[in-house]
């Protein structure tokens, strides 16, 4: 088929300088430490082909993906030795592409460990779990042969509750240090993004930000310093008057008391707009807002338009994305707020 395809009436935009700035940001609050990019997720939903480019033109040289489908993609625009895949090798066959790429796993459990060495060895990096309990070799078995023969690059763990005050931190920390003695790592990595904001003790060699990168502001120490990167719009596919006692979309939930004008916007559930709007949720045009009227549906929104007349068909709107806001009015974590966004959006 030839022929082009019309404008999509929902799109996500994307603050490259916004993202980079984050990045550099990150790297600054790191210390000594230089901060890597989690990547995975297809860069949390905003986009490999995007967001990759941005970090390393940065200056981000350490990659992280969770599964091997993901490593090709990033290829396109890193080297292998810059990037780990964080669930390391289960089977030969991953065992296999991890050397055909040269692409580094992370090694999780003895299991791995030993796959790892029965295929050829190499450079790896090697997470130690320190209490979050789901992915990680066990301290207790870091003198293990099969451990004390890795070439581990590095030696990393993850925070559970890094973006809480309180001692658990503290007490992975010191797990941390004990752990590394037992093992000949080139270098320490335990931070992720709320790990930056705890400070140098946690800040090591490398640090490892995600959700911080695109906009995600998960410690106060981040707040006015992290900038929003994503930012979804929809347009208006559809203006007309409702008379008093009408009632609009599925189950009627909500009725037009008086005579009003609405607008059917091009975005839903499908596009990640899910239905925790639906109760508190507006979209926006020119600083104003626009309440949302009934359910979110699949492909569709309503939007109250008594107040702005200027509103036209194909007009686009901003849909609030700020994560930390959005995060309090929904009840969804500043992570779902940017996994769920629909393939349709980056179009």
């Amino acid at each position: 088929m030839t022929a082009i395809p019309p404008a999509p009436t929902v799109r996500l935009d994307i603050d490259r300088e916004a993202l980079a700035a984050n990045w550099r940001t990150l790297d600054a609050m790191s210390g000594d430490a230089r901060a890597g990019a989690a990547v995975k997720a297809d860069c949390y939903g905003l986009g490999v082909d995007v967001c990759v480019p941005v970090l390393r033109d940065a200056g981000a040289r350490d990659f992280f993906v969770a599964h091997w489908s993901e490593v090709a993609a990033v290829l396109h625009h890193v080297p292998p030795e810059q990037l780990a895949v964080l669930h390391g090798v289960n089977t030969a066959e991953e065992a296999a592409y991890a050397r055909a790429t040269g692409v580094l796993p992370v090694i999780n459990s003895l299991h791995q460990a030993n796959l790892w060495n029965q295929t050829g060895g190499g450079p790896c990096h090697l997470m130690i779990d320190t209490g979050i309990h789901r992915l990680g070799i066990a301290p207790a078995d870091l003198r293990e042969p099969a451990i004390q023969s890795l070439d581990v690059a590095v030696l990393m763990s993850h925070l559970s509750s890094a973006d809480e005050d309180g001692s658990v931190s503290s007490e992975q920390l010191a797990a941390f240090h004990e752990a590394k003695r037992a093992v000949g790592a080139r270098e320490l990595s335990i931070s992720n993004s709320a790990g930056i904001g705890l400070g140098d003790d946690f800040s090591f060699d490398l640090t490892r930000p995600g959700l911080a990168l695109y906009g995600g502001v998960p410690r106060s120490e981040m707040a006015g310093r992290i900038r929003q990167v994503a930012y979804p719009r929809a347009a208006i596919i559809q203006v007309h008057d409702l008379k008093a006692g009408d009632a609009v979309g599925y189950n009627r939930e909500f009725t037009a008391r008086d005579a009003m004008r609405v607008g059917t916007v091009s975005l839903g559930y499908a596009d990640g707009f899910l239905r925790s709007w639906s109760a508190e949720g507006w979209l926006e045009h020119n600083g104003d807002r626009l309440p949302l009227l009934g359910k979110v549906s699949m492909d569709m929104v309503i939007v109250d338009l008594t107040d702005t007349p200027e509103i036209r068909l194909g007009d686009w709107l901003d849909v609030p994305y700020d994560l930390p806001a959005a995060s309090r009015i929904i009840g969804l974590s500043q992570y779902e707020l940017l996994t769920v966004l629909g393939q349709r959006m980056r179009s």
